[in-house]
């Protein structure tokens, strides 16, 4: 059951951060790069790798400091 906890935790860190980094840079993106070539399909999924990579990145950076902390145990 312990374990269940520390994935839902993980998933949530994870919306959290893909979240926040989809807010801070498709807005500029978007303006960088103009609608027309934000409505490509390459373009939006290089994009989408990117969030993701950087989400399971940050999660996992969080998940060891907690782990660090003594805040989870896994």
């Amino acid at each position: 059951m312990e374990k269940i906890w520390v994935l839902l935790i993980a998933i949530l860190i994870f919306s959290i951060f893909a979240y926040l980094i989809w807010k801070l840079t498709s807005g500029d993106l978007k303006k960088e790069y103009g609608t027309t070539m934000w409505k490509h399909w390459p373009s939006r999924l290089y994009y989408w790798q990117g969030v993701v990579l950087y989400g399971v990145a940050l999660t996992l950076i969080t998940m060891f400091l907690f782990k660090w902390a003594n805040v989870l145990t896994f």
